[in-house]
């Protein structure tokens, strides 16, 4: 789906207002910073990369220590050193010293580095959700960024319809057409909306700031306002969600914890050899031994059962997941469809009689007759102001649920990549 508001049809005002929001006067060394450059500005300044990390190598590490086998042992037993009778601890003691191994049976070693990388695996997912729940905060606060920077030429316009009005207004006065209260009206309509444009202008740097922040600047920055206007494609309906990429991963990890305790129920024999000495005699011998655990099955049978209940969890959380994220979706993309449509509605019809009525009714005004009140050109102007008021409103409602499908489907994280290579 690639929704767009409709070109044909916009008022000469309303174009306007556009090309001031779209294409602001900047510098020809000024630099517009796109959605794109600000979110690799933020994954590349996260403090959360190094935490990530961190435990990525932890996870390494375990993954490396899971390769060690079970070491070799030596031991040394003196025996008879002090008895009962007739003794002397040089001729009466024995010593043996013992060499030991234990064989791993049942592929234990191969189970627990499978299990160490798919613990790996989770590690890492869940530090790349965290990143993109980053992201899709300060997209939020992108949108919040261009929605003010949207509202100055509005602030603008209304402030110009009001000191064209209060002109209008004066010059009645002077003629006697209107009483002297309605030119006091119109100066206090002038002055609130230059208030309103001092507000929208300082709400907009403020917003800037705001976003500059997110990746540690404490100065301004000039974003590109472009994409405010534009109406970016809807994702496919059936997308993935990047959430179900973190379950997945527990659910392996849950198998791979269940193969390891099955594998751990096969009993390890341990052998070993040893020289005995035996003090009385100076003679030594060749002896060996060994062991092997019994039950070793009944013993992991805890373990393997709840390693087993947990991957059936995770696959039910899975399955929960779909769900969810696809009547989130679906609700989402339902909403934009209808904000497109209004936007649409507001562009063909609305604005156009709003400017028309405006046009209107001050021709009349101005004629000097009294067809025409102050009340009712200030009622035009202000539905007019307030079209586009909606339609800033309905942009941003529009942004905003598409950094929570970004956020959904995922679509920032390539550009974790660059982050977590830094």
């Amino acid at each position: 789906m690639f929704p767009s508001v409709r070109p044909r049809g916009l008022p000469r005002l309303t174009l306007a207002l556009l090309v001031s929001a779209l294409f602001p006067t900047l510098p020809l060394s000024a630099q517009l910073l796109s959605l794109t450059d600000a979110l690799s500005r933020i994954a590349q300044a996260d403090p959360g990369v190094a935490v990530t990390a961190a435990q990525r190598d932890a996870a390494t590490a375990a993954m490396r220590q899971a390769e060690v086998r079970p070491q070799d042992v030596v031991t040394v037993d003196v025996e008879d050193i002090a008895r009962s009778g007739p003794y002397t601890l040089v001729a009466s003691s024995q010593t043996t010293a013992w060499y030991e191994r234990t064989w791993e049976r049942g592929g234990k070693r191969e189970a627990r580095v499978g299990a160490a990388r798919l613990n790996r695996d989770v590690t890492e997912q869940r530090g790349r959700l965290r990143q993109l729940d980053i992201l899709a905060q300060a997209q939020a606060a992108w949108v919040e960024a261009l929605a003010a920077e949207a509202a100055i030429p509005v602030a603008l316009e209304r402030l110009t319809l009001a000191q064209r009005l209060e002109r209008e207004v004066a010059r009645r006065v002077g003629r006697a057409l209107d009483p002297l209260f309605a030119l006091e009206r119109a100066r206090t309509a002038v002055a609130q909306a230059r208030i309103a444009h001092e507000q929208a202008i300082e709400a907009a740097r403020i917003a800037r700031l705001s976003l500059a922040a997110w990746w540690g600047a404490d100065s301004d920055v000039q974003i590109d306002t472009s994409s405010f206007s534009r109406l970016a494609p809807d994702p496919a309906a059936d997308a993935q969600p990047i959430d179900v990429a973190l379950l997945d991963a527990e659910r392996d990890a849950a198998a791979a914890r269940a193969r390891l305790a099955e594998a751990n129920s096969a009993t390890d024999p341990t052998l070993r050899a040893g020289l005995r000495h035996y003090g009385q005699g100076n003679d030594v011998s060749i002896v060996v031994g060994g062991s092997i655990p019994l039950g070793g099955r009944r013993a992991q049978r805890g373990n393997i059962e709840q390693a087993e209940a947990e991957r059936r969890v995770a696959e039910a959380e899975i399955a929960v997941l779909r769900v969810q994220v696809k009547r989130d979706m679906d609700r989402l993309l339902a909403q934009r469809a209808a904000i497109v449509r209004e936007i649409n509605r507001i562009d063909s019809a609305v604005l156009p009689s709003a400017e028309r009525a405006v046009m209107l009714v001050r021709e009349g005004y101005n004629r000097g007759g009294t067809a025409f009140t102050f009340l009712e050109v200030t009622q035009a102007q202000e539905a007019m102001i307030d079209a586009y008021d909606r339609r800033i409103t309905l942009l941003k409602s529009y942004h905003l649920d598409g950094a929570r499908l970004d956020r959904l489907t995922g679509r920032h994280a390539p550009l974790l990549a660059s982050a977590e290579n830094r």
